[in-house]
């Protein structure tokens, strides 16, 4: 009876800061963010100017100041509209409870998960929608549809495509366990780096999280693959498989209508892209280019097939403190067309920067706790899912930890990459004499870096307790536990 003590008050304990953290993040102070019109606005990789180049103090009739403040009018209504477009993840509560414990939200505690599941959203709208193809008229729709709580629907046309692949991807990051990019997929992930739900996730961990995705859904491929092959009579082999190029070969050609099946079962639009993570702050140019020839579906490959690849970087702005001289840096890549964000924050919380404004940036804020939706349903509410408003944030309140992020859906993406990063981080204006991260040519593994860095399989041995409080311990020096 003793023995069971210790638990029963661990869970009334996590009953009480889930209660405590359900009504701490359910209200939020509404505070109006001031934008200059003299500087211009960069969200990303677009740049806005609130101030028309013809306009100055010296201007004078009525036509012209028409034309100038319709001008301005418009560039603040295309932000606007640029911005609430982008999806919004937050501290849900009432979802299915979580593996190995009673947790039914993340309040408190899963920020940094949030914040890295709104950079995914932003990778997956430039694959599946670009970035010049926002869904329509969002920001009026949301006005109304919040003052005569009316559904909101990205299009007049409730069937049309965008509208769909939109909701396909919300679905996706849903807090449901069958939602590829849910919080319980992610946690269930965290085990690896000896994280569990209610801990508090670093950067670098999430990244490498973000990461462990691409491995769960071959394992599902092969788990179900090899029910369907026996229960079919036709397990052979299944077990002694090949991995070439980080693709799943079998060497028996009995089950390739099984299989077949199975990959277009496993949500099939997501075989055109793919998680590479950055280490020690170095990208490796022939990994990532290895990442993109990787064909999606069987056969020979072609250039169609070929994946897109999210590149996720790791890194520190500074020691104790952000440094700042990488200032220009950040600024210049959150300039780039091929940037989706940064996961950072700052002491104590983490947010999605998306933008700046001069020395400001610009961030999209988890830390609002809003009831889970059901996305099984037909034309499930939107609203939560879109920030009505942005928020600021001084550079030197930055957290110096932080994961950069960059999409690529090309080799030929990859050589822009490359060569648009090495200006930022090498151009005049920064002082630091050490680059933030840099580019290698070669693989991973011709440095032992990928023996490091591979996750663990369910076989692997359960990590001890010493090594759990260690990775706490180091995650901890990221971020200050709420």
């Amino acid at each position: 009876m003793e023995d069971s003590e210790p638990d029963e008050v661990d869970k009334l304990k996590a009953k009480f800061m889930s209660a405590w953290h359900n009504v701490k993040y359910s209200w939020v102070v509404r505070t109006k963010t001031n934008f200059s019109r003299n500087s211009p606005v960069f969200l990303l990789g677009k740049c806005y100017h609130f101030k028309s180049e013809g306009m100055d103090e010296s201007a004078s009739g009525c036509t012209d100041a028409a034309a100038s403040t319709e001008i301005v009018s418009s560039n603040v209504n295309q932000f606007r509209k640029d911005f609430i477009t982008r999806i919004w993840l937050t501290y849900r509560r009432e979802f299915p409870q979580l593996k190995g414990c009673t947790l039914t939200t993340d309040c408190g505690w899963g920020c940094t998960l949030r914040s890295g599941q709104m950079l995914l959203a932003q990778s997956l709208l430039l694959h599946f929608l670009g970035r010049e193809r926002p869904p329509q008229d969002i920001s009026e729709q949301l006005d109304s549809s919040r003052n005569r709580t009316q559904t909101l629907k990205l299009n007049p046309v409730s069937t049309s495509e965008d509208e769909k692949l939109h909701r396909k991807i919300i679905s996706w990051l849903a807090d449901n366990p069958a939602a590829t990019f849910g919080m319980h997929k992610l946690i269930e992930l965290g085990e690896n780096s000896g994280k569990r739900a209610g801990d508090w996730y670093g950067p670098a961990v999430v990244a490498h999280i973000l990461r462990y995705l691409e491995v769960v859904v071959v394992g599902l491929l092969l788990e179900l693959l090899q029910s369907l092959c026996s229960y079919s009579g036709e397990f052979q082999h299944i077990d002694s498989m090949a991995m070439k190029d980080q693709r799943y070969i079998f060497r028996s050609g009995s089950c390739a209508t099984w299989r077949r099946a199975v990959e277009d079962a496993v949500e099939p639009e997501l075989r055109g892209i793919t998680v590479y993570v950055a280490q020690d702050c170095t990208v490796y140019i022939a990994d990532v280019i290895e990442k993109h020839l990787q064909a999606v579906g069987s056969g020979i490959p072609k250039s169609s097939d070929r994946r897109a690849v999210v590149i996720l970087i790791p890194v520190r702005l500074g020691g104790e403190k952000v440094n700042p001289e990488y200032k220009e840096i950040v600024k210049g890549i959150l300039s780039l067309e091929f940037c989706v964000g940064i996961v950072g924050g700052k002491p104590k919380q983490s947010f999605y920067f998306v933008g700046f404004q001069d020395d400001s940036l610009i961030y999209m804020d988890p830390h609002y706790c809003q009831s889970s939706v059901d996305v099984s349903i037909k034309d499930f509410p939107l609203e939560s899912y879109h920030c009505p408003s942005p928020k600021k944030m001084s550079f030197g309140k930055m957290d110096p930890s932080c994961t950069i992020g960059f999409y690529s859906r090309s080799e030929y993406d990859f050589e822009k990459i490359i060569e648009e990063v090495t200006k930022v981080l090498n151009s005049p204006s920064s002082k630091e004499k050490y680059p933030l991260f840099t580019f290698s040519r070669g693989h991973a593994r011709d440095y032992d870096i990928d023996k490091l860095c591979m996750p663990k399989t369910e076989s692997a041995v359960q990590i001890s307790e010493t090594q759990r409080r260690k990775a706490e311990r180091l995650s901890n020096e990221e971020f200050v536990l709420l």
